[in-house]
């Protein structure tokens, strides 16, 4: 494709130079044809030199091209080699050192597939240094504290961030919250540890760091080391086969572990970037902030890593306000926090993030959502696991023929896939920069079913914006094994079944003189012992007349007086009980933006200095900008008047009065991405009934219509009642005012 489009580049080229030189032989000049006869030697003397120098140039970049199309392809062979030496490895159930050498090499050989891919296919002619300047400059966001020099990974939203953040969150919560009918949770930030104990982020949420042995500085060991390693590649001195050496050490660098980052560190000699001192021994650092709650300290805590605990844990007061019916979903915006060792990548890797997360609880049985049928026939780019294994790219499929063909693992997860996949176009991401990667096997927690990530192409490669996974019940499991509390539901069963039930009867008074305020903990074991252990009860009261057992390390004695009666009957049971599966999609509504901004950021043609932003009208900070042609007092009354009406239809709106021309102030508005403009101009003062232009910024054209129509106009363009081209087709275009004083 790219060779292709380089070949009609040449031909077009070629074309323009005929046009010319025809033109120069069918209408010689009749006064200077000696002239006119020179002029064409000179032409073509320039079209030879000029088309020779450009072909060359051209030609060259097509054989680069085309090395570089060879090698993705000699990179997918390997892939998918080593993807089969995987598959085989697991089918002949082969050691699990032996697989996980295999799924590291596999690792590398899809770094190395998509490091090609992407410079076969990199971003578009983007300026990250313009887009990035235009967003500090009009206060999008900024580095905190920035006069006391700044923290590494905590950022400011300024007027125009904050107004876009509170923009995304409204559209999610209209697109998920109000249309699935999810119910919204606030819960707090701070988190006791035995539950994030519970949920294993205590043991397992680290990264390895080390230290600078003088200054105590610390780094992030994995990026310290391939930092490091780059540069000795940019090195003249360093031979080609050292290079290779370290780009492959680079491409396995996420499956290291700790003792194996370490080796690799010493035996590079990696030093502290800043002092170049030595590095102390690595350690697992825990990515949750640690504190204390209360003023004993007694009571360890964090700051939550995620939103979903406090979900799980409301389990079952969500499910009585669902009248105990499955399925449903709770939903949480908040933000989470997570001590990063090296923040790098703007937003895309901070400190402290606003998180939207749906837990959607199902029976395991039934994994079915019928509203699947509204999404099946959305076409998305779709890379399988079976794809990166193969070294395959990720193809356009529509979510139907992705669960027909067992890629998607159930219409659960599809439908899910399906609506994020209309939230993001919804929102303005380009649908050429946007796939849905599934876990490999190995990516996936054990506990997990299927995991997908919906993935934006950025100047800074592919970026994890969203993940959808199909957690099955491990949370709950882990909060019920913890805590004691069964969170579970009882879901209808098609016919009554009869059922075996045996029941401990105790006799409750002497139960009660004997354990006295105890009597309730002994009588609610006694209620919770299964068959087995019924059994061994009424064993042991027979024949010594006495059962003991321990309850929190404390014992306790059952004697035969206590025990009433053991009561054996049949029950039709109408109900069974399940531990729900959860279907979790989990938004990060920093790189979401960011990767918005990035998808969104344009150059005017023919002016390099017009940046602008073609956001969608629901998601821009601001909605409509009002400019008074001048600072003329008659204009006043009329920016008062608009003013107010656009504020009774809740339309955000900037006045812009200062003394700029208006082209200029027309600039301004379409950086922080304004989508309407209402100018008043004499017109709007002379002429009755009063009318002003509104100008559209991405086509920058403009109608006139009366002042009283414009807020409603506008309205309606905002929430997609009314399309531009509409509005042109009905008022005209402005061609320019009649009067001007």
């Amino acid at each position: 494709m790219v060779l292709n489009s380089v070949s009609r580049s040449l031909v077009r080229l070629n074309k323009v130079f005929r046009v010319i030189e025809n033109h120069f032989v069918r209408f010689p000049s009749k006064r200077h044809s000696t002239a006119s006869a020179d002029h064409l030697q000179v032409f073509k003397r320039y079209k030879g030199n000029y088309f020779s120098t450009r072909s060359s140039s051209l030609l060259e970049k097509m054989t680069d091209i085309a090395e570089l199309e060879q090698q993705v392809k000699n990179c997918r062979i390997s892939v998918k080699e080593q993807g089969d030496l995987v598959k085989k490895l697991k089918g002949e159930k082969a050691l699990t050192a032996d697989i996980d050498i295999a799924v590291k090499e596999l690792k590398a050989r899809k770094r190395v597939l998509e490091q090609k891919e992407l410079q076969l296919d990199p971003p578009d002619n983007f300026d990250r240094g313009k887009c990035e300047d235009l967003l500090k400059r009009r206060f999008f966001y900024a580095p905190a504290f920035e006069i006391y020099g700044g923290v590494a990974g905590l950022y400011d939203f300024g007027p125009m961030g904050c107004a876009m953040e509170n923009n995304l969150v409204k559209i999610w919560r209209n697109h998920f919250v109000l249309e699935e009918q999810l119910l919204e949770v606030r819960c707090t930030q701070m988190t006791p540890q035995q539950v994030l104990k519970s949920s294993g982020h205590v043991d397992r949420f680290t990264d390895v760091m080390v230290r600078d042995v003088k200054t105590g500085d610390c780094y992030r060991a994995d990026h310290l080391l391939e930092g490091h390693l780059e540069k000795l590649c940019l090195s003249k001195k360093t031979s080609g086969e050292k290079k290779k050496e370290y780009q492959l050490v680079m491409n396995k660098m996420e499956t290291y572990k700790r003792e194996e980052l370490w080796e690799l560190i010493q035996k590079y000699e990696c030093k502290a970037p800043v002092t170049n001192n030595d590095l102390c021994d690595p350690q697992d650092f825990n990515l949750m902030f640690a504190t204390s709650i209360g003023p004993s300290g007694l009571i360890p805590g964090f700051l939550r890593p995620e939103t979903a605990q406090g979900i799980f844990l409301n389990f079952k007061r969500l499910l009585d306000y669902n009248n105990g019916r499955l399925p449903f979903g709770g939903a949480q915006i908040g933000c989470g926090f997570r001590n990063e060792i090296a923040p790098r990548a703007g937003l895309l890797r901070v400190r402290e993030f606003l998180m939207a997360e749906i837990e959607y609880f199902v029976d395991p049985d039934k994994k079915e959502m019928s509203k699947f049928s509204t999404v099946e026939n959305t076409t998305c780019r779709i890379y399988s696991r079976d794809a990166q294994m193969s070294g395959e790219p990720a193809v356009m499929m529509s979510l139907k023929d992705a669960h027909s063909k067992g890629i998607i693992n159930n219409t659960a997860v599809g439908y899910f896939l399906g609506r994020i996949c209309e939230f993001m176009l919804k929102i303005g991401v380009d649908p050429k920069k946007m796939r849905f990667r599934q876990h490999m096997a190995n990516e996936m927690a054990h506990y997990a079913c299927d995991c997908w990530d919906c993935e934006l192409k950025t100047s800074y490669g592919w970026i994890e914006c969203i993940g959808c996974a199909d957690r099955a019940c491990f949370d709950l499991q882990q909060h019920t094994n913890a805590s004691g509390e069964k969170l579970v539901a009882m879901v209808d069963l098609a016919e009554p079944v009869s059922m075996d039930v045996v029941e401990v009867v105790l006799n409750k008074p002497i139960v009660g003189k004997a354990f006295k305020k105890e009597a309730k903990v002994v009588t609610e074991h006694v209620s919770k012992l299964n068959d087995e252990q019924t059994a061994q009860l009424e064993s042991d009261i027979n024949s010594n007349g006495s059962h003991t057992f321990t309850i929190d390390g404390k014992e306790y004695q059952l004697t035969k007086e206590m025990l009433k009666e053991v009561r054996r009957f049949k029950k039709d049971v109408h109900v069974r009980e399940v531990q729900p599966h959860v279907i979790e999609p989990s938004f990060g509504i920093g790189r979401i933006m960011y990767s918005v901004l990035e998808h969104n950021f344009k150059v005017r043609e023919g002016d390099e200095q017009r940046t602008w932003l073609s956001l969608p009208p629901l998601l821009a900070p601001v909605k409509c900008s009002v400019l008074p042609l001048s600072k003329n007092e008659a204009f006043d009354p009329f920016i008062k008047q608009i003013s107010t009406a656009l504020t009774e239809y809740d339309i955000s709106h900037k006045v812009d009065d200062s003394s700029g021309s208006i082209g200029r102030r027309y600039a301004r508005t379409d950086e922080i991405a304004i989508p309407y403009g209402v100018t008043i101009d004499f017109d709007t003062v002379n002429n009755t009934p009063h009318t002003a232009t509104l100008r559209e910024r991405n086509t920058t054209r403009q109608i006139r219509a009366e002042l009283d129509d414009i807020p409603d106009l506008v309205n309606q363009l905002i929430r997609g009642k009314k399309s531009w081209q509409n509005v042109e087709q009905h008022y005209g275009l402005f061609e320019g005012q009649t009067t001007n004083k």
